[in-house]
């Protein structure tokens, strides 16, 4: 039999393959950028040579000179005076490469997603054996690079943004501007949507329920720190709680359901926590509707996390629904269904990564 080879996509598999290397190699040097400080050592002076870079963060000056060197070919720092001796070659961090990298506020700070990356890399061995055997990978083995990533990245959105969020349910804005009003929120992980909803409605309590005991614990460090700890508690346990039951004007779910091995009993414990006229609020991956070839990047990057971590993660438990990463609006709306909601509306929020659904009972 003849095969037809397609020598131009052939072609282009080879660049994407090799320039999605490239790509893999320098997120592992910003990686090593942001856990030895040394973008942030760059970031306090004009520039620096990597002697003076390394005594300032506590590095090896010929691991440094090599980071310097890579950095500059990669485009993330600039040399300032080049010269023939590479340990006298002076790198600055400009300032917009600098918010990326070092300033934890801003929305375009990306350097988060460096340890996130790091967290699938350390756990694949285990990930390959869930593959060979259907079973899954517990969250809390992917370590402190995933809890902690997460948490960098999500934090400037809920600073930011999360006042655009909520008025687009404005019954329920106005219920907790007008307070007293409680607020459950369910896999709050390391605390910052909770503590963005009582900074932005002093008349709110905020219950934050995770089930990693982890991210309760650093939770409630963050809650201090922010100011917030009178009006945020945090607890590691089931939101299917009895004694919680009717008490919420809100409950939220950010980024969460799809990661969530049996979603519907998740949604009918929100359900059962709604005071009368309360609302879900449910913020997830903004995927396509429909399955569709070739994807976007954000349908590509959605997917690259899904069967290394969030499927793996799901798939501990028996009976798992196996959402993943990817979880359309007709799988939440059938999920919803299930649980009980009488509507799931799609809600009119411009947002870069997420979509947002109003439940209702």
């Amino acid at each position: 039999m003849t095969v037809v080879v397609d020598a131009d996509r052939r072609d282009a598999a080879v660049e994407q393959v090799f320039q999605a290397t490239i790509g893999a190699l320098e997120l592992l040097h910003v990686y090593v950028g942001d856990r030895l400080g040394l973008y942030a050592g760059l970031k306090e002076v004009s520039d620096a040579t990597p002697a003076e870079l390394a005594a300032r963060t506590g590095v090896a000056e010929r691991y440094v000179r090599e980071w310097l060197e890579e950095q500059a070919v990669a485009g993330f720092v600039d040399v300032t005076a080049d010269n023939r001796d590479a340990t006298l070659r002076r790198y600055r961090l400009p300032a917009g490469i600098a918010e990326v990298m070092t300033d934890p506020d801003s929305l375009n700070y990306l350097v988060p997603l460096a340890p996130l990356f790091v967290s699938i890399g350390q756990t694949l061995p285990a990930v390959l054996e869930a593959f060979r055997t259907g079973g899954g990978v517990p969250y809390a083995d992917y370590g402190e690079d995933l809890r902690a990533g997460i948490a960098r990245l999500n934090r400037p959105m809920f600073i930011h943004q999360l006042t655009d969020w909520i008025p687009a349910l404005p019954d329920i804005e106005a219920r907790l501007a007008a307070g007293p009003s409680r607020v459950a929120d369910l896999g709050c992980g390391s605390g910052w949507s909770s503590i963005a909803l009582a900074h932005a409605y002093p008349a709110v309590h905020v219950d934050g329920i995770d089930l990693d005991e982890g991210s309760v614990v650093e939770a409630r460090h963050n809650a201090e720190i922010a100011g917030v700890a009178d009006r945020v508690t945090f607890g590691y346990r089931d939101a299917g709680s009895p004694g919680l039951a009717g008490r919420y004007d809100l409950v939220t779910f950010f980024e969460t359901v799809h990661d969530m091995a049996d979603p519907v009993a998740s949604l009918r414990a929100a359900l059962a926590l709604l005071a009368p006229g309360g609302a879900v609020l449910v913020a997830d991956e903004k995927v396509a509707e429909s399955f569709a070839v070739p994807g976007d990047d954000l349908e590509r990057f959605n997917y690259g996390w899904s069967a290394l971590c969030c499927l793996p993660s799901a798939l501990t438990e028996a009976g798992s629904a196996g959402t993943g990463t990817v979880m359309r609006p007709d799988i939440l709306r059938g999920y919803a269904d299930a649980a009980g909601f009488a509507s799931t509306t799609v809600l009119p929020i411009e947002h870069d990564f997420w979509r947002f659904y109003r439940l209702d009972p």
